[in-house]
């Protein structure tokens, strides 16, 4: 196994959060619910990323900030909407906000 961190977002609907990751690449790779009733807990991944999505209560708090380094940061902000990229010092980034408040700020180290 090739150990790796996935970090968990709070989420009120699995299934439109997935969808919106997909714009930042992400696919679902599997789904755990205890019964058809109960909440969804969802792993979405890209190469080299997993975040798992968790519409229990307790799980995460919402309005979390998660930061992914990618290699092209611009296609990824124009798959956002055309969001600015803006420079900083340690390269050029740019934040979007999900459905559910969690704040994703997507960026690339300077060459």
């Amino acid at each position: 196994m090739t150990e790796r961190l996935a970090p968990v977002l709070r989420v009120r609907d699995a299934d439109a959060a997935v969808a919106w990751y997909a714009r930042l690449g992400f696919a679902r790779q599997w789904e755990h619910r205890f019964a058809p009733d109960l909440p969804r807990y969802v792993s979405i991944a890209r190469p080299g990323m997993e975040i798992h999505l968790s519409e229990h209560a307790g799980d995460a708090r919402p309005g979390t900030l998660v930061y992914l380094y990618v290699d092209d940061v611009d296609t990824l902000a124009a798959a956002c909407g055309g969001v600015e990229v803006g420079s900083q010092d340690w390269g050029r980034d740019f934040v979007v906000t999900d459905p559910d408040g969690n704040r994703i700020r997507v960026g690339t180290v300077p060459a």
